[in-house]
């Protein structure tokens, strides 16, 4: 188990943000959402959070005071979500903008998410085989993920390797099964997953002290 891990082995926080629009019709994310939702119960609840965006937030007005309280008590932010126009739902994109903020999350003095490791857990209407060159999603499907970790190196947290269902909508009922069955062990587990021993730290990121102008700077306001 690498320094990291060892250290956030005892009670390591698992932070899962579920975004998905109309989950109760979900053919995937709704498994997922059960899996995860079943570790809130002991003895796994200290240890194991979920939040339900479009639960907790229909109105699209998020706290962002409690996101940032829920994320500061997390080792690691899992990201659950279907996939949609190659990237994610509009009220996680609303929440990335508003509770990520700079100064806090990343920039000078954001440091609060600073050694946590970020796992995106996704799905896809398409097949694995639409994405590639001769397809029509045009693009092997790692085309479509630096956005996500670019996000996660500015905010110097570790991009994990996705887990990741393709063609959700054909999945059979035994396919999404054990798909939310594997979700619910490596959230339970982790982090003991031996795959972390390999991973290259978070690449640096500084965001210079001067990108930004100060709050009463005239230019503020118009940029």
């Amino acid at each position: 188990m690498s320094e990291i891990a060892s250290s956030q082995s005892a009670g390591a926080g698992v932070l899962v943000i579920a975004a998905h629009p109309a989950i109760a019709h979900s053919h995937v994310n709704r498994p997922l959402l059960k899996a995860a939702q079943s570790l809130q119960a002991p003895p796994a609840a200290a240890r194991v959070e979920v939040r339900d965006l479009y639960r907790l937030y229909p109105d699209y007005l998020i706290d962002v005071a409690a996101e940032q309280a829920a994320l500061a008590r997390a080792r690691l932010l899992v990201w659950q979500h279907p996939i949609h126009w190659y990237s994610m739902p509009p009220l996680m994109k609303l929440w990335l903008d508003e509770v990520l903020a700079f100064g806090w999350a990343y920039g000078p003095g954001g440091t609060a998410l600073r050694g946590k490791d970020l796992w995106l857990v996704a799905s896809t209407g398409g097949p694995e085989e639409s994405y590639r060159p001769d397809s029509y999603n045009r693009y092997f499907f790692d085309a479509f993920m630096p956005p996500y970790e670019q996000t996660a190196a500015l905010c110097g947290m570790r991009f994990l390797p996705p887990m990741l269902l393709h063609g959700a909508h054909r999945a059979t009922p035994q396919q999404v099964a054990e798909h939310a069955r594997v979700y619910a062990e490596r959230l339970a587990r982790y982090p003991d997953w031996p795959e972390l021993d390999d991973m290259d730290p978070c690449p640096e990121c500084e965001v210079p002290a001067d990108v930004r102008p100060l709050p009463d700077d005239a230019t503020a306001e118009a940029a």
